[in-house]
């Protein structure tokens, strides 16, 4: 087999100790190196109690009990994401926990409607964000707005016609 020839449905279901149930790999290393999913995405950040209520108290989301007091882990519908303290994640990745200015990443939280995304970056300045960008009309046919959380990362709010949300708040890609 070939990476990229099964899709996530084609591949065996294993149960964790949760009773939880994902995909699993098929065959060796040689054969399927890296399966196409994110499990989890990680910000390094400066203070970890402030961004863990912009997130939990200010942003709503459910945080996991697997949080500890120098990590959190937030449930966001696929994608867990974690906050961890920037230094302890830099020595983590064997890198200098300084850096300025744009970090190269953006995150993006896609809404159903257009009224949504100033809705969702009101919110997110009123719990302490930044707005960057105020929603506006994009060439695509969508309406976007840009925020940065307490440590500065990037946030599109975006709401876009030619990607239609499941159910669940995913994104249902043509």
């Amino acid at each position: 087999m070939t990476y990229g020839e099964m899709s996530l449905a084609d591949h065996p279901i294993q149960t964790d100790q949760n009773r939880r149930r994902y995909p699993t790999r098929i065959g060796s290393i040689e054969e399927e190196a890296v399966d196409p999913w994110i499990s989890l995405m990680t910000l390094g950040v400066r203070d970890i109690e402030r961004s863990r209520r912009f997130y939990r108290e200010g942003l709503g989301w459910p945080m996991s009990t697997a949080s500890a007091e120098d990590v959190a882990f937030f449930r966001t519908g696929g994608v867990v994401l974690a906050l961890y303290k920037r230094e302890m994640l830099a020595a983590d990745g064997n890198l200098s926990p300084e850096g300025s200015g744009f970090a190269g990443i953006g995150l993006a939280h896609n809404v159903a409607t257009r009224e949504l995304v100033d809705a969702a970056l009101e919110a997110a300045v009123h719990v302490g964000g930044t707005l960057l960008k105020p929603g506006n009309e994009t060439e695509w046919g969508g309406y976007t707005g840009y925020f940065a959380d307490p440590d500065g990362f990037l946030w599109e709010i975006a709401w876009n016609p030619g990607f239609p949300l499941r159910e669940n708040g995913s994104i249902d890609l043509p």
